[in-house]
């Protein structure tokens, strides 16, 4: 089975650099923008089914990808950030950069936040589900940049302070075997049809 995994267009805290966590946040103008531009990437794909985080801007993106009818799961939901939800990025790096520096490398939790390790086995149980269905080739799953990482660790052993933050709207793809003991192989990394990014926000 080949993952699709597409993250959200820029919402509108996106844009502030404020953390979302599981706020249930809108895309902004510029978010459904993004959106739109990839469309035709993912309709030439032919995902033989789309699954959703159940938050507005991941169920959006996936309407505006033309999957309206993309099964919603609270398990795709952005990691929790507990006491950081809604406060901008830099205001928590001044506070207290240290524990930032962790969280961001799956090390550290927010006060009353979600432990990596939680997020990692909440993400990746819904896709094991999924993979059980061996008729489908291509699965389309609209997200969130953290699930999309902890899906690259737990699969690729890709810790997150390996791997960049991901673009919104952009596009990875992850090969899961069907037979134990194959390998399982990252295609695709944070593919954007308009442009590369090396510096998305959380």
């Amino acid at each position: 089975m080949r993952v699709l995994l597409v993250r959200h267009g820029q919402s509108e805290w996106n844009a502030e650099k404020r953390l979302q966590g599981q706020a249930d946040v809108a895309l902004s103008e510029n978010g459904v923008k993004q959106a739109e531009a990839l469309r035709e990437v993912v309709q030439r794909l032919a995902p033989c089914r789309a699954i959703t985080s159940d938050l507005r801007r991941a169920r959006d993106t996936a309407r505006i990808l033309g999957f309206a009818d993309a099964e919603p799961s609270e398990g795709l939901r952005e990691i929790s950030v507990g006491d950081w939800t809604g406060r901008r990025i830099p205001d928590i790096i001044a506070e207290d950069g240290e524990r930032y520096a962790g969280w961001r490398a799956g090390t550290r939790t927010p006060p009353a936040g979600e432990s990596w390790v939680d997020f990692v086995g909440r993400t990746c149980a819904v896709i094991e589900n999924e993979r059980a269905d061996r008729n489908c080739r291509n699965l389309l799953v609209v997200c969130h940049g953290g699930v999309v990482r902890a899906i690259l660790d737990h699969y690729l052993g890709l810790s997150p302070d390996r791997i960049i933050p991901v673009g919104p709207a952009s596009l990875t793809a992850l090969r899961l075997p069907l037979n134990a003991g194959e390998t399982v192989k990252l295609e695709l990394f944070n593919y954007d049809p308009r442009e590369v990014q090396f510096d998305a926000p959380d």
